[in-house]
């Protein structure tokens, strides 16, 4: 299979995955319902919805959600240019792979930030979205709310009494609620800094042979200069 389809592909997978598990929390349950994974405790599909960041985290307000959704854009068309710059050099499929899944994950949120907002109603505590109300939506172009619903408490408890600073304190490991967009590029990137550290260095062994090479033209010029009886010096 050619790289550009594989990529194409990967990408199409993981945001139509990522749109169609937020429509169906958005369009099921109101803010905090959900249920156990499997009737699992530790695996909880439970809804919430955030003002933009990766796994639950809010950012500046109305001003800094409308600078992320921008910056998301930017990126998400700079990450499209090196990604085609990778397919024509023939990088390996698995760092297309990565480089895809990362796309595919700024993408799913991009949609719910720039879209959300202005075709869904509300969600709130007891109260359902609607999908095209015909009120309106709840907000204005590129303010959406990114929704979350994955929810892994693998360590809910307490302090003992007797530990220091915390004692009787409530615990819980691991607490942020994301998304299939977060999980996405979260796996893409972190398989690029584990399986694929060459790429990066094969990059800057480039610019060392680069600057060699700029450096060894300006001392070619310079002989030149000293050695050519033609060239008269000051």
């Amino acid at each position: 299979m050619r790289r550009s389809v594989t990529v194409i592909l990967v990408i199409t997978i993981l945001v139509f995955l990522d749109q169609w598990l937020k429509y169906y929390i958005k369009t099921t349950y109101s803010i905090g319902g959900g249920f156990d994974m499997l009737g699992l405790e530790w695996a909880k599909i439970h809804f919430i919805e955030n003002e933009g960041m990766a796994f639950g985290l809010a950012f500046g307000g109305e001003k800094g959600k409308l600078a992320l959704s921008l910056f998301r854009i930017i990126m998400v068309t700079f990450l499209g240019y090196m990604i085609v710059q990778l397919i024509k050099s023939k990088e390996s499929i698995g760092l297309l792979i990565c480089f895809a899944m990362i796309i595919a994950g700024a993408l799913g949120n991009i949609i719910d930030s720039v879209l959300y907002g202005v075709i869904f109603s509300e969600s709130d505590i007891g109260k359902i979205a609607e999908l095209f109300p015909e009120e309106g939506g709840y907000g204005k172009f590129l303010h959406g709310h990114v929704v979350d619903m994955l929810y892994f408490p693998l360590i809910n408890t307490s302090f003992p009494e007797w530990f220091p600073f915390w004692g009787g304190d409530r615990f819980q490991f691991f607490r942020p609620v994301f998304n299939i967009a977060d999980a996405s590029i979260s796996t893409g990137v972190i398989s690029i800094l584990v399986f694929h550290r060459k790429f990066f260095q094969r990059t800057e062994e480039e610019k060392t042979e680069e600057n060699s090479e700029n450096t060894g033209l300006a001392s070619d010029g310079v002989n030149q200069i000293e050695t050519d009886p033609n060239i008269q010096k000051d």
